[in-house]
């Protein structure tokens, strides 16, 4: 089997084309730049040189392969009409193979307890934009093709991630990790090698599936910062912040930080034989 990957030098991608080729998956993958093509190489990956607005580059390399994994988003202006653009070109080309697209389990917005892919959505504004582009995704189910949806959650593992960037790297720099709220908003993670492994699954998997991705930790935020602090080099030095002063610091991906979800990964378990092997998050956050 041939796949053939967007995203794949980045930080879920890398992960994702080595668990591609473990399983005997020969990977193609998208190159935005010479270092991306290098990383893509040295991973075992055969790149393929474009950007995720080169519509007719996707669609012949789809064309070429036997499945498809969009990973890659291009975070700028016009984010939506790029995903919505490469998307089709992507699924034209692949035609009937899987297509497997990332979506976010944040579309749920806070939960009422534990729920599943089938939860309301009510995003925050930082991924509203993700509601119609899946939906279109989906409906191409009508014509024969072949979509799933993967919907990672606040994804950790290996010193990076959105815990590194907006909490760790500040919280080194200032002495003291933010935190949002008093932290009792819970986090539905996932370890990044896990979801690489449920993007390989997917591939398996029925036409217009949906899969929430988490390992089945639903954590506070006060635990998270805490370990968090650890990995800052500043053991139990937390600095409270309020949404708002958050939001200033961080834009509005804090009003997805903010958010209380707690969420379950159990039909990847059933339907997929998805097994996450990684399941103390708080020691994995405190080691960074």
């Amino acid at each position: 089997m041939q796949v053939f990957i967007t995203g794949g030098s980045g930080y879920i991608g890398r992960p994702t084309i080595q668990a591609l080729i473990r399983h005997g998956i020969e990977v193609t993958a998208l190159a935005r730049s010479e270092h991306s093509a290098r990383i893509l190489a040295d991973l075992g990956a055969t790149p393929v040189a474009g950007a995720l607005d080169d519509t007719d580059v996707l669609g012949e390399a789809a064309r070429r392969a036997d499945g498809v994994i969009h990973l890659g988003v291009d975070y700028a202006e016009g984010t939506a009409e790029v995903d919505r653009a490469a998307a089709q070109a992507l699924q034209e080309g692949v035609g009937s193979g899987p297509y497997v697209h990332t979506g976010g389990a944040w579309v749920y917005g806070d939960t009422d307890g534990v729920v599943d892919e089938d939860a309301p959505q009510s995003p925050p504004r930082i991924t509203a934009w993700r509601l119609e582009n899946e939906k279109r995704v989906l409906a191409r189910v009508a014509i024969g093709d072949r979509p799933i949806v993967v919907m990672p959650g606040l994804v950790y593992g290996h010193s990076g991630g959105l815990t590194q960037s907006y909490f760790v790297e500040p919280g080194r720099a200032a002495g003291a990790v933010p935190c949002i709220g008093d932290g009792a908003n819970r986090w539905a993670l996932v370890h990044v090698d896990d979801l690489a492994e449920l993007y390989v699954l997917a591939l398996n998997a029925p036409a217009a599936s949906v899969y929430v991705g988490v390992g089945g930790q639903n954590l506070p935020l006060a635990d998270i910062t805490r370990a968090l602090s650890h990995a800052a080099g500043h053991p139990g030095r937390i600095e409270s912040v309020t949404l708002e002063e958050a939001v200033r610091r961080m834009g509005p991906i804090a009003e997805a930080f903010a958010l209380d979800q707690q969420l379950t990964g159990a039909r990847a378990r059933r339907e997929l034989g998805w097994t996450p092997t990684r399941l103390d998050a708080l020691a994995d956050l405190a080691q960074g």
